[in-house]
């Protein structure tokens, strides 16, 4: 952990209070149509009936021994887990008992590395946005308040061994518990964090391989084979360092893990104009599968699993431990940054014609192999564009190539500031131009993509969309990129990715900023703010695009056409072969349409 500040409680310190509430009682359900696990556990919620996974004091939870073998099998590395703020407080009051846990020194370090992208992730079930966690547990100067584990996990197991993957699988499909398996936490969907849930952090497999020649099915060169706990960072320079260097496709945040969560969404970023999203140059995986056997996916094995992995949706197949990866060379690259806010123009009207004349440009931008990262918003009359992205080409070749849209805002007369730069590779533009992410935040996360024809028929229609959605309190993230603009069409269909992903030409995340303790009837007001207001409204005005299963709405309307379109059904078939047993479970992922959270989005059950 960084600076020592959260250490897990030892299993055997704390199981003991909740097994004397285990007793066998009345709500036992042995079958449940469709699924094989034996265990579950009966609740009414709102008038319907359900069928639960096994949660702290329910009947069905382990025993003291049976926790006391798996750990035996993983080494000693099951924990007990503690909210991140937890040495802030007094007391921390768990589901397994109660625990002094105020230190002043770990809480001052936990604090000041609370908003640290990095710090988060090298905790061992912390949620970098903090909404889904419940937020029970903030750091705070007030050691008398209420600390409790709200959404976080109960458990975690630090992976250090695919045997040590193994053993958490079997062990929460043979108790039916909760299972989440989290490498950085580098997730907007809560996706990282699950009340009454057995966390498998797999952050610790850091292998990085490289060759020149990997030869196997479906592709023969360059490649970086990463184990699963690797980052953006770390694997970008390992490439680096290769004479001549070399790159990959991830997103375009550094702290991002590229073998989990990233590739089985798809995972965009500045290098999409050239070769897809990440999954279309994934090669190989090596995973674990529900049964807790290791498998090989690729062109030749497992053939449909290996498309399913590859944009298919999060944790929804099966645990990745490595993956291989297609590299390509490095080159000179440049990029330019925009700022309009209130310092530079005052007139919300220019403001917002200089929004329009911005974004009409997305499709000029990307058919000139452009990427392009934006925001408008959350301060008011704010377009903040950092960096537009030129990769393989000189200063002088991306400023002809912008050159009309700083034509246009000259002659609106509104005010900006500019600043450009050149690159000897993309690697030392990534390090430069991208600015750092916060963590520690809490909000809702939506968004929608817009496709080609929705911006040359409708833009006037996607700007009032802009308009909607700064006027119900949310803000736009924007990436300018097109997935089909060079990577070969013959490729387009071997992975799950939506096909309407292939003419999009922008892609929007919009934020609903909402605090995680907020009383319920807030949040129910924020979350249809989202899906309703803030995300309808460009849906509305961009029928043709689609959404990002990464950093979108999970609840909104016809999610299984939003994510995978045509895609859907064939995925649908393959979780139900691989997963029978409901071991793995992602919001919004495919097979998923029987779960719910109830009971205030806390236990994890199927409507029966």
């Amino acid at each position: 952990m960084k600076g020592g500040v959260i250490v897990g409680v030892l299993c055997s310190a704390l199981l003991y209070a909740v097994e004397a509430a285990c007793a066998p009682n009345s709500d036992a359900i042995t079958k449940v149509p469709g699924f094989k696990p034996n265990k579950w556990v009966a609740r009414t919620w709102e008038g319907s009936k359900y069928a639960c996974k096994c949660h702290p004091g329910d009947y069905c939870w382990p025993k003291q021994n049976h926790w006391d073998n798996l750990n035996r099998t993983v080494g000693g590395n099951l924990r007990v887990n503690l909210p991140p703020g937890a040495p802030c407080y007094n007391q921390f009051q768990g589901p397994l008992g109660n625990l002094n846990t105020y230190d002043a020194a770990k809480c001052a370090a936990v604090t000041a590395g609370f908003p640290d992208e990095q710090f988060q992730i090298e905790l061992p079930t912390a949620g970098l946005w903090t909404y889904f966690t419940n937020d029970t547990c903030r750091p705070t100067t007030d050691p008398t308040g209420s600390c409790t584990l709200g959404h976080y996990p109960v458990l975690y197991i630090t992976a250090k061994t695919v045997a040590h993957i193994q053993a958490g699988i079997n062990f929460a499909r043979n108790n039916n518990l909760r299972l989440v398996i989290r490498n950085t936490g580098h997730d907007f969907l809560g996706r990282s964090v699950g009340w009454g849930s057995l966390v498998i952090n797999t952050h610790s497999f850091k292998s990085i391989s490289t060759t020149n020649s990997w030869n196997g099915p479906g592709y023969n060169g360059p490649a970086i084979t990463v184990g699963a706990g690797v980052q953006a960072f770390e694997a970008l320079a390992r490439l680096n360092s290769l004479s001549p260097p070399r790159i990959m496709v991830t997103g375009e945040c550094a702290t991002v893990g590229v073998a989990g969560g990233l590739v089985q969404g798809g995972g965009h970023g500045p290098l999409t104009n050239f070769y897809g999203f990440l999954a279309d140059t994934a090669v190989q995986f090596k995973v674990i599968t529900a049964d807790g056997k290791i498998q090989t996916a690729n062109a030749n094995t497992n053939s449909d699993l290996f498309w399913a992995l590859k944009g298919g949706g999060p944790a929804a197949f099966a645990v990745i431990t490595e993956v291989t990866y297609k590299t390509f060379a490095d080159t000179p690259s440049a990029g330019i940054n925009l700022d309009i806010n209130p310092s530079t123009n005052s007139d919300p009207t220019l403001y917002w014609e200089a929004v329009r004349k911005f974004h009409s440009y997305s499709t000029h931008f990307v058919d000139n192999g452009l990427y392009v990262y934006y925001e408008v918003g959350p301060v008011p009359n704010t377009l903040h564009v950092h960096p537009i992205v030129g990769v393989n080409k000189t200063l002088a070749q991306l400023q002809v190539a912008v050159k009309p849209l700083f034509d246009d805002l000259d002659a609106l007369g509104v005010g900006y500031t500019t600043s450009s730069e050149k690159y000897g590779t993309f690697y030392d533009l990534y390090n430069a131009m991208f600015e750092i992410e916060m963590a520690g935040n809490s909000a809702l996360t939506g968004g929608w993509t817009l496709g080609r024809q929705d911006v040359v028929n409708n833009h006037t229609a996607i700007i009032d969309a802009f308009k909607t959605v700064i006027n119900a309190g949310s803000f736009i993230v924007g990436h300018m990129w097109s997935a089909g603009h060079r990577l070969p069409q013959s490729e387009w269909a071997k992975s799950a990715i939506n096909p309407r992903f292939r003419n999009v030409v922008d892609k929007l995340i919009t934020i609903v900023p909402v605090s995680g303790d907020a009383p319920l009837a807030a949040k129910a007001e924020a979350q249809n703010r989202l899906t309703n207001v803030v995300d309808g409204s460009l849906r509305a005005a961009a029928p043709n695009g689609a959404s990002y299963i990464n950093e979108a709405d999970p609840f909104q309307p016809d999610w299984q056409n939003a994510f995978w379109g045509t895609n859907y059904q064939r995925l649908l078939q393959i979780r139900r072969k691989y997963d029978p047993e409901g071991v793995f479970y992602a919001v919004s992922t495919p097979g998923t349409e029987r779960w719910e959270q109830i009971e205030t989005g806390t236990r994890l059950c199927v409507k029966l």
